[in-house]
């Protein structure tokens, strides 16, 4: 078994065995200061539909559905856009704050990759390199005011992409966005709504993207 291997194999054992123990708590169950906000967008006209996210903090606490619904994604008429690479600088993307909890140790994300149409998983482990720049205040320039204020880079976004692919950043409101982390993520054999939905999708490619992948296919290696 490689290196990988192992690591899914404990990363799924410890947040399985977390999920059923007393630990766990529901995302709408908590209450406190919000400390970090995390986000998913996806390249453009690669739709993607979150089924669930689910934080593991460094307290091991789980705060399951801390994320889910549809992904921000750049859908330009008439095929302008373009699908292939990252943007240069990711935002948080569309999400919410994770209410109540300590730092991230690691996201469980469950997404369908509604372009291709497929179904992945993935765990990702937050480093403490990453926290320690989530700690860590900067100086920053706000354009909407014109001021420079004391920011941190609070917001976690999480890039999803056809192949199972998902990329992270840190962000803040001020501060430029910094990669983190890639990982490869896996197809979830259940398949949709992990096989309670017959096979169906959550939704149809918008108009847009549709058109995209008919004329130019999908640039799978370009993420």
């Amino acid at each position: 078994m490689n290196n990988f291997s192992c690591l899914f194999v404990k990363c799924t054992s410890l947040l399985f065995g977390l999920l059923f123990t007393g630990d766990s708590q529901s995302f709408a169950q908590t209450g406190k200061e919000l400390p970090w906000f995390l986000g998913f967008s996806a390249p453009a006209y690669m739709e993607v539909w979150i089924e669930t996210a689910d934080v593991v903090d460094i307290q091991e606490r789980v705060f399951r559905g801390a994320g889910g619904g549809i992904a921000s994604v750049p859908r330009p008429p008439n095929n302008q856009g373009i699908a292939r690479g990252w943007a240069s600088s990711n935002g948080g993307g569309k999400g919410r704050h994770v209410t109540g909890a300590d730092l991230p140790r690691l996201i469980y994300v469950r997404w369908q990759s509604l372009a291709e149409p497929q179904t992945y998983e993935a765990y990702i482990v937050i480093p403490e390199s990453a926290r320690e720049i989530m700690r860590r205040p900067e100086k920053a320039f706000c354009r909407a005011d014109g001021k420079r204020i004391t920011d941190y880079r609070d917001d976690i976004g999480i890039g999803l992409a056809p192949g199972g692919i998902a990329k992270v950043w840190l962000g803040g409101p001020c501060l430029k966005a910094v990669e983190i982390l890639r990982v490869v993520g896996n197809v979830n054999s259940q398949g949709p709504s992990q096989g309670k939905n017959e096979g169906r999708y959550a939704l149809p490619l918008e108009p847009e993207s549709k058109a995209y992948i008919e004329k130019f296919g999908i640039p799978y290696g370009s993420w």
